[in-house]
Formats: C-alpha cells, structure tokens, sequence
C-alpha cells in the first residue's frame, strides 16, 4: 500500500515497536507486525494487530499495571 504520511513510499512487511498510554500506563510492546515505510519510517499494524495490542493494554490497566514491556509473539501466541 501506498504510505498516507509522506504519499511517496510503498509500505512492505515488516516489525516494529509500540509504545501505548493510558493513565499511569506505560507499555512497549517488541516486534509487533506491521506494514512499514521504507521512505518515511510510518508502521501500520492490521486490525488483528491492533485489536490484540489494545485488549492487552486494557487488562495490564485492569491489572493495575504501571509500567511493562513484553513481545509481541507472548500476546499473540
């Protein structure tokens, strides 16, 4: 797909890193898969992806978690 940020890139299979915040929430989360801008480094992650990223964010919230970092192949597997 063509990149939306710089309109120039064709996005190709790759992985990248994700840092997602809520509240005291602090969570990175390692090697998630993702269609990545070869021209200006934008990641898009798939529905899947993204729905799987969020739940677990939503239950380290629950969890009363602060502060985490984990891999992506531990959420999805």
């Amino acid at each position: 797909m063509k990149c939306v940020i710089c309109n120039e890139g064709e996005t190709l299979p790759g992985t990248t890193s994700v840092l997602l915040e809520r509240d005291e929430l602090r969570l990175t989360i390692e090697h998630v898969p993702a269609q990545l801008c070869p021209l200006c480094g934008e990641a898009y992650a798939d529905e899947t992806v993204a729905t799987t990223l969020l739940r677990e964010a939503e239950a380290r919230v629950m969890a009363g978690i602060k502060v985490d970092a984990c891999e992506y192949a531990s959420l999805a597997g």
